[in-house]
Parts: structure tokens; C-alpha cells; sequence
């Protein structure tokens, strides 16, 4: 073509290069790929817990050609019978024990809630089977450690709900963040805004108090654990560290219904060397949703379900395959879009970053990937017991920061597993 407009044919040509390779400086390193399943029967997979994010691993289990649920297990029969439509032939249990002593299970999921955790985890990697735990693994310290020995000290594996380490977008975009790309970071942001009560009926006041074990301070570490622990997680892995204090505060603004934790929360996390990290979740509203930020020097990442984008700085330093990338509006700015498996799409005959998504593969669905590829391969988790603990140590501490309105020094022997 006339001008300075790029060819599609010039176009595939450029990308299949930088696709593979990214020039950072004088490094090259090559893109991450995900490794295909071990060659193998599917991995057998007990679920105890039959809630919403029970039922929503079932489905993304459907999905996995290396997965099959051979059992699902609730103390709830409604629970079951609803369940039992996405898992079709397994096995009912309303007994969690009784789902272990089972020959046909190698693997077991908890997605009970928090603080229902710690006795079946045990339970699950003294009967030999694998274990996936839901994060947080627990609702106080000295409980997330247990686990998280037990864990760590098993033959089996053991696997923490921590999805954002399994999901492809984000593992591509760590490789941004740890060769340097954004230059100095100088702070990060993050929210979770989604009108919901977290209210739940129930035809008894005791089955009713059952399902709404996250409104209460006894049984719930709120929004900090029940949904901020993914993003603390997120920065813990993407810096490479911990945090050393958090600030808290929050209140209970809209829901007036007898509950306990807050529904409206804000933490600001500092790093070390000055970086800070805030947090903000409400139940009250949705605008804006959800997405992370990291502002560096150079550049600015923006992640927002499965989209991420890379925002430069006017006097930041041109990037080897920056020509070849798709650029986006996003408000007044024009981010470059970061697209995970880019070389499967180019190889594909497509162009990363036009088009649509599949939406069949999110996090969740990875993590249940990972999972079965661990058990069949031998390999590590994408998060492991030591992550596991130290994620929920920094949700605990934030959630106690939140309830007292004040700041939390973290000490470091609190992220000792030992």
C-alpha cells in the first residue's frame, strides 16, 4: 500500500517475528507458551462444595478435555441436585469422607466456604488424593499455615484457587512487567464494583445462616479476602514481594440487613521502595466494574477481564515490535493491545488484538487446566502452598485493617511458612 500504512501480508510477516520474541533492550527471551496435556486418561475429580463457585467449577471442568468429575459432594441435597446437572454419572455424596474412601477419585476440589476448609484439605491429602483449595485457604493465620504445611509437605498436589497465575493474559503480561517494560513503577490501582448483596434466602433461618457465612466477622475475612486476595496475590507475584504495612477502611454503607463485614472497602498497600498499591471494592455499585493498573515511568498496563493494554509515556524508549502492534482507544488515551498466545493466533491467520475473544477460557478455566496438567505431569501448580499462605496472610491483614479503620505493619516472619 501507498503511505506509511502497513500490509495485512506485511503485517503477519512482522508479528509471526515479534510474536515469538520480544527485544527488551539488548534480551531476547521467548514468549511464554502454555504446555499441552500430558497424554493420559482424564484426571478424576471429586467437588465438595456445591455453592456458586461450585457450580461454576463444574462448568469450567466440562471444558477440560484432561478432567472428569466422578463425584460431587454437598451436605445441602437441593445443592447436589442442581449440580448434579453439570456433572452427568458422578457419584453423590453428602458426606465429604465418604467422597475420599472413593477409589474413583485421584483428586479433590474444596469450594466449601473459607472457614470450612481446613479439616477437609487435611482430610483430602491424608486419603493420597490431590488437592485444589479455594482462596483464601483460610480465614486466619495459624489455619492458612496448617494448610498450607500440609500442603506444601505432601507427595500430592496441592493447587490454591489463586486463577490469575493459571490465566494466559496475565502470565504474558508478567513478562512485560519483570523485564522492565513500564520502567519504574510508581504505584498501582485496582477495584471490584458490582451491585450485589451477597444476601442469600433460604427456606430456614439455619440453612439461611449457612449460606451467608461471608457476612459475618466470625466466618468471613469480606471483601479484602473474598475478592481483593486475587489482585494482592497478583501484585505479591507480579513484583516479586511483599508488602510492608496496609492501611484500611470501610463501612457498612447501603446493605443495613444485620450483617457484620462492610460492604464498601478501601486498602492502600505500600511496597518496598515507596511504591503504593490501592485497592477499592463496593457491593453498592457497579460503575467502572473491575480492572487492575500499574503505572510505571515508561508506561502504563491495564488489565480488565481478558483485555490488557500498554499505555506509553510521550519520551519512553520505542520498542522493537511496537510497528507491528494493534492499537485501541481506550477514553483519550491509545493503548497497545497485549494479547496472550499471540503466535497461535498469527499461525491461526488471524491478527492479535482484532479478534474476539474466546470466551470459553478464562482464568478459571486454566486453573482447572493447570491443575489435571500437574497431576498428570508431575510439574509444579501455578500457585502453590507457599503463595497460598502468603496471599491470605496479606488478605487476613487486610481485612483486620479494614475492620479496626487503622494501619497494619507487616512483619516479615508472618510470611514464613516454616
Amino acid at each position: 500500500m501507498a503511505g506509511d500504512t502497513i500490509s495485512r501480508r506485511d503485517f503477519m510477516a512482522g508479528a509471526a517475528a515479534a510474536a515469538g520474541v520480544w527485544l527488551i533492550g539488548q534480551e531476547l527471551f521467548a514468549a511464554e507458551e502454555q504446555p499441552a496435556a500430558a497424554a493420559g486418561p482424564p484426571v478424576a475429580i471429586g467437588v465438595v462444595g456445591l455453592g456458586l463457585q461450585g457450580r461454576d467449577l463444574l462448568a469450567a471442568l466440562g471444558k477440560v478435555p484432561a478432567a472428569k468429575v466422578a463425584a460431587i459432594c454437598d451436605t445441602y441435597e437441593p445443592s447436589i441436585r442442581r449440580a448434579a446437572e453439570l456433572a452427568a454419572g458422578a457419584a453423590t455424596y453428602t458426606d465429604y469422607r465418604q467422597l475420599l474412601e472413593s477409589k474413583d477419585v485421584q483428586a479433590v476440589i474444596v469450594a466449601t466456604p473459607t472457614h470450612r476448609h481446613r479439616q477437609i484439605v487435611l482430610d483430602a491429602l491424608q486419603a493420597d488424593k490431590h488437592v485444589y483449595c479455594e482462596a483464601p485457604i483460610a480465614g486466619t493465620v495459624d489455619e492458612a499455615r496448617e494448610i498450607a504445611r500440609a500442603g506444601r509437605d505432601s507427595k500430592q498436589v496441592f493447587q490454591v484457587g489463586l486463577q490469575l497465575r493459571a490465566d494466559h493474559l496475565h502470565r504474558h503480561v508478567l513478562q512485560f512487567v519483570r523485564t522492565g517494560v513500564p520502567g519504574t513503577l510508581a504505584m498501582a490501582r485496582a477495584q471490584n464494583n458490582k451491585k450485589q448483596s451477597w444476601k442469600r434466602m433460604a427456606p430456614t433461618p439455619e440453612r439461611e445462616a449457612e449460606l451467608n457465612w461471608r457476612l459475618q466477622r466470625a466466618t468471613s475475612t469480606g471483601l479484602p479476602g473474598e475478592l481483593g486476595i486475587h489482585y494482592f496475590d497478583l501484585l505479591n507475584w507480579y513484583l516479586d514481594t511483599r508488602p510492608v504495612s496496609v492501611t484500611g477502611m470501610g463501612a457498612i454503607t447501603f446493605y443495613r440487613d444485620g450483617r457484620e463485614v462492610e460492604d464498601t472497602v478501601q486498602c492502600v498497600f505500600q511496597y518496598p521502595g515507596g511504591m503504593n498499591a490501592v485497592y477499592s471494592a463496593t457491593l453498592v455499585s457497579s460503575y467502572d466494574a473491575s480492572y487492575q493498573m500499574l503505572y510505571g515511568s515508561d508506561a502504563t498496563i491495564m488489565l480488565k477481564g481478558q483485555r490488557s493494554w500498554m499505555f506509553k509515556e510521550a519520551d519512553s524508549p520505542m520498542l522493537g515490535w511496537e510497528v507491528y502492534a494493534h492499537k485501541e482507544k481506550i477514553g483519550d488515551e491509545t493503548g497497545i493491545a497485549l494479547v496472550a498466545d499471540a503466535t497461535k493466533i498469527i499461525q491461526a491467520g488471524k491478527e492479535p488484538g482484532k479478534e474476539g475473544m474466546d470466551e470459553s477460557k478464562d482464568a478459571l478455566y486454566y486453573a482447572m487446566e493447570e491443575f489435571c496438567h500437574a497431576i498428570q505431569t508431575g510439574q509444579a501448580p501455578p500457585a502453590d502452598a507457599v503463595a497460598g499462605f502468603q496471599s491470605a496472610v496479606t488478605a487476613i491483614k487486610a481485612a483486620e485493617a479494614v475492620a479496626a479503620g487503622g494501619k497494619v505493619e507487616f512483619k516479615p516472619e508472618w510470611f514464613e511458612l516454616g
